[in-house]
């Protein structure tokens, strides 16, 4: 998308450090897994990584990738961490194998910033109590990492042939955008790409509501477009208010805005998905998620909609939302200069100068826009061995569950990987409870001790099904 292509790339001149560990491989690298074991050290990791603090911004998640180096270089694992910026880093490490298409574990080191005042512990405590772990990133998407590397180690240690390379990748900045992570990793070592055809990043996994469970693979997401709106006008002292100025333009402006209807749809993908999860609702939604179509000219069935459920609605139509607004920093004047930021997600098929325009016409002629970020959008076919594994084994793991491809409305770092023509999913091998969803960049974020130790037999089973010519597990 023209609008964006130049601020895909961060304006610094890159600084990279490479490190590659010597040691020996250890001597019992070819006994029998322990699975219980890797289980226990999967907890403890995830409680460690919890208390580094990578939040975003700054980041500092060069710290993140030296808590992995340190694991790596005792297990005598080769790795490469690169720093995009200063105290912006990015690690992965290469199991070799066959011919097969390669495979990247990915997540992200960084996690969004949180008020410890609204927290029943330190965010960065990693606390394990009454069979949770607490912290942030424990749902996004720390732990996500730590079941990637129990995988990956388990792979490791057993010494399994495998048919695949298979990546292990942690990386920076995705909560801002990820242009210091996937993004500058994918512009700047192309060649870590150049073998791979899948990649298993966040955005998809299980729910548990009162002890129905549902499991979502993310295949495609809506492409987010944020702006900033400027308005300009004359300065002057508070007490004396213009008929028009800076403030008063854009106020009307983003009422104009908020009263505006984009036009509702269902894309093919969205009516797989709500079709997939319509017999775990109730009527009327059953009847109506299984033919969305018929009822998104209706306004009042809509509006409903939006009530019963905001995230599913949000997938039938491009979504704004106003979080930002910056004007005069004195409170008895007024600025001759003032400012909004919206948060715009647009379905996969929409054309974004179509919508721009349609954005323009809205606020009117005195409002600027400028296109802060965007990015392209790509669906992943679920024709592939991958999406079959990982629904195999979840079924197993979980035989009364729902199991669907996904649409997020949120975005991850998967549009980039998409962008080149590897096959993305969004899954984590975890069963949320329903109240424990909010966590994410929210309060108190947590997660199950269970999941963890589950999510470790999961992980490693569908990467020893797809990856492996031998199973993981057994006696050798």
């Amino acid at each position: 998308m023209s609008h964006s292509n130049s601020l895909r790339r961060p304006l610094f001149i890159p600084l990279i450090l490479a490190f590659v560990s010597t040691a020996s491989t250890p001597s019992n690298a070819r006994a029998q897994l322990d699975l219980e074991s890797l289980q226990d050290e999967a907890v403890t990791w995830l409680q460690e990584y919890i208390r580094i603090n990578t939040i975003n911004p700054p980041g500092n998640e060069t710290a993140g990738a030296e808590f992995f180096a340190r694991i790596f270089e005792a297990e005598g694992v080769e790795y490469e961490m690169a720093e995009s910026a200063p105290g912006r880093g990015n690690i992965w490490a290469r199991l070799e194998g066959g011919d097969e298409p390669g495979i990247v574990l990915l997540h992200h080191i960084d996690v969004v910033p949180a008020d410890e005042r609204f927290w029943t512990t330190d965010p960065l405590s990693g606390e394990l109590r009454d069979g949770y772990i607490y912290g942030r990133g424990a749902l996004d998407t720390k732990t996500s990492g730590i079941l990637h590397l129990a995988t990956f180690l388990a792979l490791a240690r057993t010494e399994t042939p495998l048919n695949r390379d298979v990546v292990f990748m942690a990386t920076a900045d995705e909560e801002a955008g990820g242009f210091f992570g996937a993004g500058w990793l994918v512009e700047n070592r192309p060649d870590l790409f150049g073998n791979i055809g899948f990649l298993l990043n966040e955005g998809g996994g299980g729910s548990d509501v009162d002890g129905t469970v549902n499991f979502g693979l993310e295949v495609t997401q809506k492409v987010p477009y944020w702006l900033r709106l400027t308005a300009t006008g004359e300065p002057g002292h508070g007490s004396r208010p213009l008929v028009s100025y800076a403030s008063t333009k854009m106020i009307a402006a983003l009422e104009r805005f908020r009263l505006h209807q984009f036009e509702p749809r269902v894309i093919p993908a969205v009516q797989v998905h709500l079709s997939g999860i319509a017999n775990r609702h109730p009527e009327p939604w059953q009847s109506r998620f299984s033919e969305m179509a018929k009822y998104v000219g209706d306004a009042e069935v809509m509006r409903e909609f939006q009530i019963y459920d905001p995230g599913l609605h949000a997938l039938t139509r491009n979504t704004c939302s106003i979080t930002r607004f910056e004007g005069s920093n004195k409170i008895n004047v007024v600025s001759p200069e003032v400012t909004a930021e919206i948060d715009c997600r647009l379905l996969p098929d929409q054309d974004p100068d179509a919508w721009l325009a349609e954005v323009r016409a809205v606020l009117g002629p005195d409002i600027e826009v400028e296109v802060l970020m965007g990015f392209t959008p790509a669906v992943s076919s679920t024709d592939t061995e991958l999406y079959r594994t990982v629904r195999a084994v979840t079924l197993e793991e979980f035989p009364d569950a729902g199991f669907v491809p996904q649409v997020v409305g949120g975005f991850t770092d998967s549009h980039f990987f998409r962008d080149l023509d590897i096959t993305s999913y969004g899954y984590t091998a975890t069963a949320t409870p329903a109240e424990d969803a909010g966590g994410v960049h929210g309060n108190d974020e947590r997660v199950t001790e269970l999941d963890v130790r589950r999510g470790v037999a999961m992980t490693l089973k569908i990467l020893e099904r797809f990856a492996a010519t031998r199973p993981v597990l057994e006696e050798l």
